[in-house]
């Protein structure tokens, strides 16, 4: 990881880019201070797994039934 001030990152923003394709990841800072990092995009999320909850837990059989007065009561404006 490299780190860059602003105004070189506007000087050779497409070099940092084709970086961060590459893997690569920048920091951007003002005056010395980190401010933005430039990450590759398919850094920024992880693949979520489905079904790791399997078995931990049990939906009630009235899990749709209609909630009762009291509680519909507290959705309604005043």
């Amino acid at each position: 990881m490299n780190a860059i001030n602003i105004h070189a990152a506007k000087t050779q923003l497409s070099r940092l880019i084709d970086e961060a394709e590459a893997g690569h990841e920048t920091i951007i800072a003002r005056a010395g201070r980190p401010v933005a990092r430039l990450v590759p995009l398919n850094a920024v999320g992880t693949k979520r797994r489905l079904g790791i909850l399997a078995g931990k837990f049990r939906v009630p059989d009235d899990f749709d039934a209609p909630l009762p007065d009291d509680v519909l009561d507290g959705f309604e404006p005043r």
